[in-house]
């Protein structure tokens, strides 16, 4: 059972005051009331100095970083004191509101919010913001740019620092989105707003203001590969050895492993990772780890991953079943590889709960054996997958017949039949 959150540090809610690059002069009454009123006043220090002194004489407490784990003790050591917290923009879009709410409980919580950069960007922009996508790189790698780029979309990237637009320009140009139009806001809403715009391609400016908000309006060179938004992404996406789970088999398996947002992914025996990073592309949320054995091919996986906009995967070098004991539990398992290790099918179905998918692929006699018993026992589904390609056969053409697939795939019932 999962603990109640503790109380506020006085026994009143603590405030949580988003505020704009503009300061105390775009405040409302409401915000500029909390904070006047605080006996302690946290926040970065960018944000506290945006306070005058004289309508804000609480004690001011800069965040230390790393920050999350601090603001349990931090709010602790305040205890029986007003609490105001300031937070850049919405605190509840991808700011300190959100570890607020899970140290406290949102009852604990008074959030007075200011307009968000994004809404701030696309005002100025007249993009709406309902079509318009949202990616932060504050405190997250780059490559997650790289699972939003599809020709035509609009992306607004929360940039971490003044050096920002120029890595997101190279990874446009990587990634065969040269021909994209980049705008970067800088100061949004204060008296020093300004703005920047050129090509991904012929990308020069030097890095200016840290506070800023970079807009992509993503166009494809004609010559890249194009990456659709559902699973069965080209072969050619990948960095393979060959073991791959190839494009209209990938596209099954991740239609009987049907992700769902928030839900983890155990794949087991990762080859090329293709899988879980096409797993993870269907939604921001979703989790998922990778367990091979090959270190060559763990680091590929990696690349992969980054490559594809899914650098949250966790990639484990080891053994399975031996390397499944320390996971977080599953929603749902893919079994690529392997089927046959003693114990491998056993420890699987034992960490999935009630409700858990499980689906396992092969193409050998033996395996498909397995599979066979395992079906009988548990019931699920049992299918054949083959594929055939049109080749040329000298003058003409003909069929090449890939090697079937075997795929099972079950959901875990409270009681299997035997």
């Amino acid at each position: 059972m999962t603990p109640a959150p503790p109380a506020a540090p006085s026994g009143i809610p603590v405030a949580v005051v988003g505020i704009g690059a503009e300061g105390w002069a775009g405040l409302p009454a409401a915000s500029r009331a909390a904070l006047a009123g605080a006996d302690v006043l946290i926040g970065g220090p960018r944000q506290l100095d945006l306070l005058p002194a004289a309508d804000c004489p609480g004690e001011r407490v800069a965040w230390p970083s790393p920050l999350r784990p601090a603001v349990p003790g931090l709010l602790a050591a305040h205890a029986g004191r007003r609490v105001a917290v300031l937070a850049s923009g919405d605190p509840m879009f991808y700011g300190i509101g959100r570890a607020l709410s899970e140290v406290l409980g949102p009852d604990a919580l008074h959030v007075l919010p200011h307009p968000s950069a994004v809404s701030l960007a696309c005002a100025r922009l007249g993009w709406p913001v309902e079509d318009t996508e949202v990616v932060t790189l504050v405190g997250r790698p780059a490559a997650r740019l790289a699972a939003a780029l599809h020709d035509g979309r609009r992306v607004l990237v929360l940039a971490p620092n003044a050096a920002a637009p120029g890595e997101i320009a190279a990874l446009l140009r990587e990634h065969g989105f040269g021909p994209s139009r980049l705008r970067v806001l800088e100061q949004l809403g204060s008296e020093r707003e300004s703005a920047h715009e050129g090509t991904a391609d012929t990308w020069s400016h030097a890095p200016g203001d840290p506070l800023n908000v970079v807009a992509v309006e993503c166009r494809r060179d004609p010559g890249a590969l194009r990456l659709g938004a559902v699973p069965g992404l080209p072969d050619a996406a990948y960095e393979s050895d060959g073991q791959l789970t190839k494009r209209h088999v990938r596209a099954a398996t991740l239609a009987a492993l049907a992700p769902a947002p928030g839900e983890l992914l155990w794949d087991v025996g990762g080859g090329s990772g293709s899988i879980a990073v096409e797993w993870l592309r269907t939604h921001p949320s979703c989790r998922a780890v990778t367990v091979e054995k090959n270190a060559v091919r763990a680091a590929r996986i990696t690349r992969n991953a980054d490559r594809l906009g899914v650098p949250g995967l966790r990639v484990v070098t080891g053994t399975a079943p031996e390397a499944l004991a320390e996971l977080p539990t599953p929603d749902a398992v893919f079994i690529g590889g392997g089927l046959t290790a003693p114990g491998l099918l056993d420890a699987c179905w034992a960490a999935l709960p009630t409700g858990g998918r499980l689906v396992a692929n092969t193409v050998t006699m033996e395996s498909e054996a397995l599979l066979a018993q395992w079906y009988r026992r548990h019931g699920g589904e049992l299918v054949r997958i083959a594929v055939a390609q049109a080749v040329p056969v000298g003058g003409f053409t003909g069929w090449r017949q890939a090697m079937p697939v075997t795929q099972w795939s079950v959901t875990k019932a409270q009681e299997s039949r035997s």
